[in-house]
């Protein structure tokens, strides 16, 4: 059976869902120059919304660079990928891509290894070092690439987040910021995994990158949109599933879009020819179990404090946390312990807060907490 819904990875082509209103504001945004931060939780499709874009973009006047910053600790490494990513995706063909390095980095000898299939990307090492060349003169690269090949190059970076982890990240910030502003021939699209790190680079007064672009908030996939594309991959695999149904799928995960995939995948997996109730039941299990692993990791070395505060979020609990009764019930300790249990898992991207609304990040994560400790959650 050919896989009918795509998660967990970025998706495309058939496997996109909707997003029209969003594709249509960034690709405008991507060939008017206009600097861009896409913040929503994670499974939301950010990823999959900017390659989408990409393919649709004008490469007569727009040329965009791609690169995901998830394995760079340092900030030599962000300035070695960033430097790859546009002397790559710019030149081309692998000759050109030879005499932009010796144009753009006189100083440099890479090396350049070719796989002997003639369709492998090669693989290049630049080497870029402190002693070699400064972080400006890496961050002007794609300004320098643009004014030669006559477009605007869009440079997007997944993960971007990375960056506040990188020793001495305030200053790294600062320099970054303070070349990227002044360019007039190079945008950049900045988007990752990571809400709370993410908000906290572009919404705080403090920081370096605060309004250094339009932010937009992702929401999710209305349910309108999901069920004719959930629908028609059913009908196209010779299932038949309803939409009240497909509504089950959706609000069982929140909307989340890779969760809104991977479980309806699973019903497909676990129906035959018309989907009943018990196979969506088997597959919410199925998905608990593919995830479980994961939120054992997730709650390691969590004091219990803070795993009773998410069996409180669990079960529906969103009042006052510091009520006497509330601390109580759930054994949360004092009043000031709240405030510290509550930033400790927003930290560690367990829990979100809107205004006084405090809810888990993750919906799998709520239900794995619901069956796992259906004992302690008795009155």
């Amino acid at each position: 059976m050919k896989k009918a819904f795509v998660y967990g990875v970025a998706v495309e082509n058939e496997n996109f869902t909707d997003r029209v209103a969003e594709t249509k504001r960034l690709k405008r945004d991507f060939e008017n120059g206009q600097n861009v931060v896409l913040i929503s939780p994670r499974r939301m499709g950010k990823t999959s919304l900017v390659r989408h874009v990409i393919s649709q973009v004008d490469t007569e006047k727009v040329a965009v660079v791609y690169l995901d910053i998830y394995d760079c600790r340092t900030e030599y490494e962000f300035y070695n990928k960033l430097a790859t990513a546009t002397l790559k995706q710019i030149s081309g063909k692998g000759e050109v891509m030879l005499h932009n390095i010796k144009e753009f980095l006189t100083r440099l000898t890479p090396k350049i290894a070719f796989g002997v299939d003639p369709s492998n990307e090669m693989s290049v090492s630049l080497g870029i070092a402190p002693e070699n060349y400064s972080p400006e003169e890496i961050l002007q690269l794609p300004e320098r690439m643009a004014k030669k090949i006559g477009k605007h190059v869009v440079v997007c970076i997944d993960e971007f987040q990375q960056i506040g982890t990188f020793p001495h990240s305030l200053e790294v910030q600062e320099r970054v910021r303070g070349v990227w502003q002044l360019q007039q021939d190079v945008s950049y699209c900045l988007f990752g995994s990571k809400k709370h790190m993410l908000t906290n680079l572009f919404q705080s007064k403090r920081m370096p990158f605060y309004q250094f672009g339009d932010i937009r908030f992702l929401q999710p996939i209305a349910l309108s949109d999901w069920i004719p594309f959930i629908r028609q991959k059913f009908l196209e695999n010779g299932q038949t599933i309803d939409d009240k149904q497909i509504s089950r799928i959706c609000e069982t995960v929140e909307f989340q879009s890779s969760y809104v995939q991977q479980l309806a995948w699973n019903v497909m997996l676990s129906s035959g020819k018309v989907v009943d109730d018990a196979a969506i039941e088997a597959a919410v299990d199925d998905m608990i179990d593919q995830n479980s692993t994961l939120f054992l990791q997730q709650t390691e070395g969590l004091s219990s404090y803070q795993i009773n505060f998410l069996k409180a979020l669990a079960v529906g609990e969103n009042g006052d946390f510091t009520s006497a009764a509330t601390l109580k019930k759930y054994s949360l300790g004092s009043k000031s312990n709240v405030s510290r249990i509550q930033e400790t898992l927003i930290k560690k991207e367990l829990i979100e807060k809107i205004g006084r609304v405090v809810t888990i990040a993750d919906p799998v994560f709520r239900l794995w907490l619901l069956r796992e400790n259906k004992s302690l959650f008795k009155e």
